[in-house]
């Protein structure tokens, strides 16, 4: 489908957030909690492995399958960039405002909203499932002749552009913003605010915003999550969460259309059946105690686990299917285990033993299978 430029572009992700990290330190600002930021990019790792694996082929299949039907080609050699940046652009802008509106598409959208702090860890917060949605979005570009590779590289800009937006270390850009996404904008996006919620639900123009009337500057300071907190640095779990809630629901539902309801209407709407809606502590972040001693273990084995993750994405795909297997088992142990002893979850432990126990095994079968 084109080069992956989101797995080229870690190193500069993981130096962007070491910058904002001592910018944040020297303006003595607390901007990343250890805990959060493994949930962040616990999803993002989880992401990753999945558009390896599955994501990748099953979109490039697809959009290959249906531009054999498209309507016409285009003519020259710039003007597929140029529908491809406007047509990106723009369908990005329905699939995520939908993605606010519509309870089965947010399902898989929530894991990004998650986090209750704003920094660039949350950037790599993503879902598993957000590729099979925003691909009925995409597709209609096939049918307009904008060819794979165009796309493919127009999509990868626009999520490495979203990087650097989600930071509160940049103020307002005056005009700037006028144009383009900035940070104020997208932290006007990810916050609860009332007067915020399902705004900029731009990708790096902000046009679309203005014209179907979704546009909110910054003007109050914002706060960060979901009205419904996940309370959990689990990755994993904020995969299915969301899901699990509606399958609850759906059979909690009296009526045929109420279950219908709860997958197809607003996350807002809430008929009596469901019972009261319990409101946030707006002045609290979920963030479990943890001694220095645990934090430091923790910091040390998930950045061995982010240097592993690169290797493995730049360069296994040489490996054999039997250490592929167990190179993603060692991940999804990380995944569980590390965010699980910072919340101090009393089975931590023991799976971290099993996960510091098959790492030498991996080492084993990497040198002798290969």
């Amino acid at each position: 489908m084109g080069p992956n430029l989101i797995a080229l572009a870690i190193p500069l992700f993981f130096l962007g957030i070491l910058i904002e990290l001592g910018v944040s330190k020297a303006k003595g600002r607390k901007v990343y909690r250890l805990g959060d930021a493994m949930g962040d990019m616990g999803c993002g790792i989880a992401q990753q492995l999945t558009s390896l694996f599955l994501a990748t082929g099953a979109m490039t299949a697809a959009y290959t399958w249906l531009a054999q039907y498209k309507l016409w080609t285009i003519p020259t050699v710039w003007l597929p960039w140029v529908v491809a940046v406007l047509g990106v652009e723009f369908l990005y802008y329905w699939w995520h405002r939908l993605s606010h509106e519509v309870n089965i598409l947010w399902a898989a959208h929530v894991v990004h909203h998650h986090s209750e702090d704003y920094n660039l860890a949350v950037a790599l917060r993503q879902s598993v499932t957000t590729w099979a949605t925003t691909l009925i979005f995409y597709l209609p570009l096939a049918l307009l002749g904008v060819p794979v590779f165009h796309f493919a590289v127009v999509l990868g800009l626009s999520t490495l552009y979203q990087f650097w937006i989600h930071t509160e270390l940049i103020p307002p850009l005056g005009w700037f913003e006028k144009i383009f996404n900035t940070p104020a904008l997208h932290r006007v996006h990810h916050a609860i605010n009332q007067r915020y919620l399902d705004k900029n639900h731009a990708a790096t123009f902000s046009v679309f915003d203005r014209m179907f009337g979704t546009y909110e500057p910054e003007t109050e300071p914002c706060v960060y999550g979901t009205t419904r907190p996940l309370n959990s640095f689990n990755p994993l779990w904020a995969q299915v969460e969301q899901y699990l809630d509606l399958i609850r629901l759906a059979g909690r539902a009296p009526t045929l259309k109420d279950k219908f309801k709860v997958f197809f209407a607003s996350p807002a709407w809430r008929p009596e059946w469901m019972g009261p809606y319990v409101a946030r502590d707006f002045s609290k972040k979920y963030d479990p105690p943890a001694s220095k001693g645990t934090l430091r273990y923790a910091l040390i084995n998930w950045s061995l686990l982010l240097g592993g993750v690169f290797v493995f994405l730049m360069w296994g795909g040489g490996l054999s299917a039997p250490v592929k297997a167990v190179a993603v088992l060692v991940m999804v142990l990380s995944l569980l285990t590390l965010p699980a002893l910072v919340e101090g979850k009393s089975w931590a432990r023991a799976l971290e033993g099993g996960r510091v126990l098959t790492v030498p095994f991996l080492a084993g079968l990497i040198i002798v299978v290969g």
